[in-house]
């Protein structure tokens, strides 16, 4: 014969209690981090989206056989999107004489 255990209990209140109190202090140890990662994060999106801006500037150079003036001249002529002139957390870019681009600080 087999005997079959049934337990009603469940969870107490403070069983309950304690879990929530867990998980709220695990949160507040984890959003801060997260938020003082976004600001790398964004500013390596920054330095990526140089490098792609760089690029495009050679194939400007390549094709129009001179260096552009400036960003929104490269997205007139559809080197760069409209709304891809700037990185990603605000800073902006500039085009040297030399076809360098740099971030403007």
């Amino acid at each position: 014969m087999t005997k079959i255990i049934k337990n009603d209990q469940g969870f107490t209140l403070i069983e309950m209690m304690i879990v929530l109190l867990v998980i709220s202090v695990l949160l507040f140890v984890a959003i801060p981090n997260v938020a003082k990662q976004s600001k790398n994060i964004n500013d390596k999106g920054c330095s990526a989206f140089q490098h792609m801006v760089e690029g495009q500037v050679q194939a400007f150079r390549i094709e129009e056989k001179r260096i552009p003036e400036s960003l929104s001249e490269m997205a007139k002529m559809g080197y760069l999107k409209e709304d891809e002139t700037e990185c990603p957390n605000g800073q902006k870019l500039t085009i040297g004489k030399d076809g360098e681009v740099s971030i403007v600080k």
